[in-house]
C-alpha cells in the first residue's frame, strides 16, 4: 500500500512499417470523446461520504460497461486520470471510487515530517480495509440508481458487464470484492465478494501475512482477474514485497488469471506518474503496455471480444512484451 496519484500519460507511437504483423492493441485514445463527473455520494447507512468521479463516453452507442477503479493509500478520486481516460475512450464508463480514512486527507493535512507515520497508521487500521470494499459495493447500488435518472448516464451503463480494478491498497479492495475472505473486527473472518462484479484487474496486490492461509484466503474467487507486478514493485508501507506480489495468481483457480510483472517495474509506475514525478526511464513503455494489455482484457472479459481474447491469451501481448517483462496465465 502506498501513496499514490495518478497523471495523464502520452501514448506510445504505433509501428511505422505496415508490412509487420499487428501487435499493439488499442494503444492510442479510442474513438470516443470523454467527460467527466463528480458526485459526492453519501451512504446512510454507514454514515459514510463515497465521493466519485466518472469518466465517460460522450459519443458511441451505449449501454456501457462500467469498470470501478480503487485507489492507492492517500489518493483520490482524480488519481489514476491516465485510465479513466483511456478506457472511457474505448467505450467504456469508468468510475474512480474515493476511500475516506484511507485518502488524500489522510496526508495533506499533516505536517511533511509527519507524513508518513499518518499513512501508516491509516494502513494498519483495520476498519479502512473493511469499508473499502464495500464502498465499491455501495457505489454499484447509486449506479443502478443513476442509469434511471436524468442526467447525462442515463441509460447509459451496462451493469451486467461490471469490472473492478486498482493499485496497492486498491488492489486489495479489488480482490475483497472478487471475494478473497479477509480478518473481521471483532475477529475471525469475512467475505466481501460482490456477485455483479465480473471481472478485475489487480496491481500490486498486497497479500497476507500468514502464509498458511493463502489457499484459504483466495479460494472463494472465482472470476477472470489480471495481475499486475513489477521486479521493483516493493512499499515502504506494508510487508510485502516484489516476488510476493504473484501470490494472489498463484492461489486463484476456477477462472481465467493473467500475470504481468514489468522488467523494472516499481511500486508507483503504475499510478500513471509523470516523468516530473520522479518516474523511470521505462514509464512511459510501461504505461502503454498497460493500456493496451487492460483494455484488451476488459473487451475479452466484459464485451466478450474474442480478437481481444486471443491477443491477450495468444502470442500478441506476450510477443510485443519482448524483453520488458513476463506475462504468464492460468485458462479454464
Amino acid at each position: 500500500m502506498l501513496f499514490a496519484i495518478g497523471s495523464s500519460v502520452s501514448q506510445p507511437a504505433a509501428a511505422a512499417d505496415t508490412n509487420m504483423p499487428v501487435l499493439r492493441y488499442k494503444d492510442a485514445a479510442g474513438p470516443s470523446s470523454v467527460a467527466t463527473l463528480k458526485l459526492d455520494w453519501q451512504d446512510q447507512k454507514r454514515d459514510r461520504k463515497v465521493p466519485v468521479k466518472i469518466y465517460y463516453p460522450k459519443t458511441g452507442a451505449g449501454p456501457f460497461p462500467v469498470i470501478i477503479f480503487s485507489h492507492g493509500l492517500g489518493g483520490s478520486r482524480d488519481g489514476y486520470e491516465y485510465l479513466g481516460q483511456h478506457w472511457a475512450s474505448h467505450a467504456y464508463v469508468s468510475v474512480h471510487v474515493q476511500h475516506v480514512g484511507s485518502d488524500s486527507a489522510v496526508w495533506q493535512d499533516a505536517a511533511p515530517a509527519e507524513r508518513f507515520k499518518a499513512l501508516q497508521k491509516s494502513a494498519s487500521n483495520l476498519k479502512n480495509a473493511t469499508e473499502r470494499p464495500r464502498d465499491v459495493s455501495f457505489a454499484i447500488d447509486q449506479l443502478v440508481k443513476l442509469n434511471q435518472e436524468e442526467g447525462p448516464l442515463r441509460r447509459q451503463l451496462d451493469l451486467v458487464h461490471i469490472g473492478v480494478a486498482g493499485h496497492s491498497f486498491g488492489s486489495f479492495t479489488t480482490l475483497a470484492i472478487a471475494g478473497e475472505v479477509l480478518p473481521a473486527l471483532s475477529g475471525g473472518e469475512f467475505s466481501a465478494g460482490d456477485p455483479r462484479v465480473k471481472a478485475a484487474i489487480a496491481m500490486s496486490s498486497p497479500v497476507p501475512r500468514d502464509k498458511s492461509r493463502w489457499d484459504a484466503a483466495f479460494a472463494k474467487i472465482h472470476i477472470p482477474c489480471f495481475h499486475m507486478t513489477g521486479t521493483r514493485d516493493d512499499s515502504p508501507i506494508g510487508d510485502t514485497k516484489a516476488e510476493a506480489r504473484r501470490v494472489p495468481f498463484d492461489h486463484i483457480s476456477g477462472a481465467d488469471q493473467f500475470l504481468l510483472t514489468l522488467q523494472d517495474g516499481d511500486h508507483m509506475v503504475f499510478s500513471g506518474r509523470s516523468r516530473g514525478q520522479g518516474g523511470g526511464e521505462k514509464d512511459e513503455l510501461f504505461h502503454g503496455l498497460i493500456l493496451m494489455s487492460s483494455t484488451a482484457f476488459w473487451d475479452a472479459y466484459l464485451k466478450g471480444d474474442a480478437q481481444a481474447k486471443a491477443w491477450l491469451a495468444g502470442n500478441g501481448f506476450a510477443t510485443l512484451l519482448k524483453q520488458d517483462g513476463k506475462f504468464e496465465q492460468k485458462l479454464h
